[in-house]
């Protein structure tokens, strides 16, 4: 492929065919080429003999005398397509020109491959097309009605030598520019212009060839933009040598000019504004030049919007060309002369407002006795705005009751006065707002308590919504022109400003309703004067003396101010020192009594003294609390916390204020001993399996006391960590009474807790586990017993902890596994051998039967 490429020179394949007196123009073409991009073009003519030179791109000197003349005036010439395309154009051929054009382009190739030239033959044939109008004169002038038909013929004849087809185009000049109608190809189709597609597929626009080879264009039901200038254009085609279809001439001529007279419709009213329950005149004319029988269809629309589509407007009546009226009850539409229509609407209401325009339609008579519509308009619409009667009321707004203190019930009343110009058919409702009362100037936006609609249901606001289920808020109607708001129990976020707003609603034709007026009543401010809340409370210790064992009394006593009918609600705390470590916060709530005088133990955790402490109201303000047998562990201060309480709504208490009494100390002025914690192992370190022993040792200091005066709690605990962080483990508790208490454990290890002393106490850790390594330590609350034979509990002791750390034994957890695996594999390798022989001697013997041979003796070689 590559040694057969070459340059290529191209013309169109001939003959070429052309008329006489009409422009020709023959492309040229060069491809595959070396050198630059834009190629030169030699052209040349002949006639049977040698070629004569035309016209050259590059050399002006090119063209030989016979031709000058016609070049230089332009009737010949070339025209550059491309760089490597012309065309040679030759104006108002003659059959001189008939004859061998050669196409040429001088080499710009590195060698000579491919055809340098190219030729083509033209052939120059007579004009025989003639294009005419109708016979009676060459352009006629019609005038015509939107909706009628008309006709137009155009005569196209050809006397070609050659075999040629015509195209018939109808054109009509919209402006100055010239558009297709309808066209009649030269392969024998029909082809709609550009937006008559439609009405050609209806049939309105059609193409019919007659005798005399006339062909005529029929209109339809003729429209505005049919008006104007009409012309028939005819082309003659030949099929080329290449199958393709080349137009050679064309011909056109003017037929006629087309007036189409428009038919309008428009309303004779513009803007319209009547008063409500007033009628509604409407009038909707028909403009048209017609003389002859007609019939009008008429019908009116109403709209909202006046961008509203006829699909999307609601038909209020309609008459037919018949003049048969559809039924309407307030409603009617009447014929006043030959254009006109009338539509009366009475009673009109305020939905009754928007846009009213009306679509008529023309229609003729045919010759079968039919009717034809020829044509349908609408009207641009018109607006209409009914007026509302407004009714004339006033609304007054009183408080029939008012609150003085928190909790009092607060009624509004607004009532509707001086009723004027009303219907039977109005309605009133009510609305309910509130709006806080600042004492600045700001602005504070009202809320919504509550709303009714046309058909009185209420609509309840965010601010009263929660309030009304509740039953807190009423709303109600107290009289025919009177509604009426209640509120059970006011509280201090109701003061503010109330108003209401009457409505008026008046029922539509449809029984729909519609709010025709607001009216707003002047606010009713709800506002009493109220005092901060004060509490007082005194405690008062009735023993100033008193040691361990004895009992503990004092008294609150409580005064209130501002608080209406108040009850009050009592609580026992205790300030521990900051070494007991029971409460690490430093207060304990003991025992507390409500408001309707229920007692209840707080975080009184001491077990062996339910009852020991009693919390009682002595007067309506003044109570009592008593501790028995007070313990040194009791020291501390103690207070009283009161909580004021008023009556709330619907029955509960509404908590006012609160107040704390001076502290009462407890304090035990004691010489007793003072005891030491420690803990010891002989061996903190241990192996698993083994038994660990720690000893919890208590000393004491200071005055001696004897073993049955004296009694411990111990308890032990481990931290499972090296370094303290994490909770402590309780393991096991021994009390003072010799009871042991162990905590659920997971592991197989086992624990021991007992007095080997009356100091000693011992913890043993039974087949240790690695998961009982870590610190351990013990936690002893001394009892001591006083003089009076009371047991004290003396605050708890906490010892130094001590890390237990658990070893594997290596051997003794290898011992077992080894034995275990050396029998294994001893049976396992005696089973091989054994399955091995059995398999050889029965399983997998084979039978070889040998042929028997005779013994005989050697032969020597000689006798071989």
């Amino acid at each position: 492929l590559a040694f057969c490429r070459g340059r290529v020179v191209r013309v169109p394949k001939g003959p070429l065919i052309r008329v006489m007196g009409t422009e020709v123009v023959i492309p040229c073409t060069v491809t595959d080429y070396d050198g630059p991009s834009e190629q030169n073009f030699d052209w040349e003519f002949s006639q049977e003999t040698d070629f004569v030179r035309i016209v050259s791109t590059w050399d002006s000197t090119f063209t030989s005398e016979e031709y000058q003349k016609r070049v230089s005036q332009g009737d010949i010439k070339l025209r550059r397509s491309s760089n490597n395309a012309v065309e040679l154009v030759i104006r108002n051929i003659q059959p001189t020109d008939q004859g061998r054009y050669k196409c040429s382009t001088p080499s710009t190739d590195a060698t000579v491959q491919g055809n340098y030239d190219a030729e083509v033959q033209v052939k120059v044939i007579s004009d025989g097309l003639s294009v005419s109008g109708s016979k009676a004169r060459s352009s006629m002038s019609l005038r015509l009605s939107e909706g009628d038909s008309f006709k137009l013929r155009c005569s196209a004849i050809t006397t070609s030598p050659e075999h040629t087809h015509l195209h018939v185009t109808w054109q009509i000049k919209s402006g100055s520019n010239w558009r297709d109608i309808l066209s009649l190809t030269h392969e024998g189709k029909l082809q709609p212009g550009h937006g008559y597609e439609e009405r050609y597929r209806n049939g309105d626009i059609r193409l019919d060839t007659g005798a005399n080879d006339t062909y005529r264009l029929s209109v339809s039901q003729a429209l505005s933009v049919d008006g104007g200038a009409y012309k028939c254009l005819v082309s003659e085609w030949v099929r080329g040598a290449d199958s393709s279809w080349q137009k050679i001439q064309e011909k056109s001529v003017e037929i006629a000019s087309v007036a189409i007279q428009r038919t309008d419709v428009v309303i004779s009213t513009s803007n319209v504004s009547v008063t409500e329950r007033d009628s509604l005149d409407l009038t909707c004319n028909i403009t048209t030049d017609r003389s002859g029988i007609f019939q009008a269809e008429v019908m009116w629309y109403f709209s909202a919007s006046p961008d509203d589509t006829l699909s999307d407007a609601q038909v209020l009546l309609s008459m037919d060309h018949d003049s048969v009226v559809s039924d309407s009850t307030l409603i009617s539409l009447s014929h006043i002369d030959r254009n006109s229509y009338r539509l009366l609407v009475r009673d009109v209401a305020v939905e009754d407002s928007g846009y009213y325009f009306c679509q008529a339609a023309v229609w003729v008579p045919l010759h079968n006795s039919s009717w034809h519509k020829v044509v349908e308009r609408t009207s641009a619409p018109v607006s209409v705005v009914v007026t509302a009667l407004e009714p004339d009321y006033e609304v007054f707004l009183n408080a029939s009751k008012t609150p003085k203190f928190s909790d009092d019930p607060t009624e509004l009343n607004c009532r509707i006065t001086n009723v004027q110009d009303t219907e039977a058919n109005i309605r009133f409702t009510v609305s309910w707002y509130y709006r806080q009362h600042l004492p600045s100037d700001d602005v504070v936006t009202e809320e919504l308590l509550a709303t009714m609609d046309a058909d009185w249901t209420l609509v309840l606001g965010d601010r009263s919504r929660e309030r009304t289920q509740n039953g807190e808020i009423i709303f109600f109607k107290k009289a025919v022109d009177t509604f009426s708001i209640r509120i059970q129990w006011t509280s201090e976020s109701d003061r503010g400003d109330y108003f209401c707003v009457i409505s008026a609603w008046s029922r539509h034709r449809n029984n729909s309703w519609v709010k025709r007026k607001d009216v707003t009543s002047a606010s009713v401010r709800i506002f009493w004067a109220t005092q901060d809340y004060a509490l007082t409370v005194e405690a008062v210790k009735l023993k100033p003396f008193f040691v361990a064992g004895h009992t503990f009394e004092m008294t609150c006593k409580v005064s209130s101010k501002n608080i209406k009918t108040p009850r009050y609600s009592v609580l026992i705390t205790a300030e521990k020192p900051i070494t007991d470590q029971s409460n690490p916060n430093g207060t304990t709530r003991i025992i507390s009594l409500n408001q309707d005088s229920v007692v209840r133990l707080e975080d009184w955790t001491d077990q062996t003294r339910v009852d020991g402490v009693v919390l009682e109201k002595v007067q309506e303000n003044e109570f009592r609390y008593r501790m028995y047998q007070t313990q040194i562990s009791d020291a501390g201060l103690y207070r009283c916390v009161v909580t004021a309480w008023s009556p709330g709504g619907g029955g509960m208490w509404r908590e006012a204020v609160n107040g704390l009494s001076n502290p009462i100390q407890i304090d035990f002025q004691t010489s007793g001993p003072v005891f030491n914690v420690s803990v010891h192992s002989d061996n903190p370190t241990i192996y698993q399996g083994e038994l660990a022993d720690l000893l919890c040792i208590v000393t004491m200091e200071g005055m001696a006391l004897e073993p049955d005066d004296m009694s411990f709690d111990v308890s032990w605990f481990a931290v499972r960590s090296f370094a303290l962080d994490r909770e402590p483990i309780l393991l096991a508790l021994l009390d003072r009474r010799g009871i042991v208490t162990q905590s659920r454990r997971n592991g197989s290890s086992d624990l021991s807790l007992e007095r080997i002393s009356p100091l000693e106490f011992r913890l043993r850790v039974h087949g240790c586990e690695d998961h009982d390594f870590g610190n351990h330590y013990c936690v002893v609350t001394p009892w001591v017993r006083s003089a009076t034979g009371v047991w004290q509990q003396e605050p708890d002791i906490k010892a130094k902890p001590i890390f237990l750390s658990v070893k594997m034994d290596v051997l003794n957890a290898f011992k077992y596994p080894l034995l275990i695996g050396i029998g294994l594999a001893t049976v396992i390798g005696l089973l091989s051998c054994l399955v091995g022989y059995c398999s050889s001697r029965w399983c997998c013997k084979k039978e070889v039967q040998e042929t028997r041979r005779e013994r005989r003796r050697l032969m020597s070689m000689e006798m071989d």
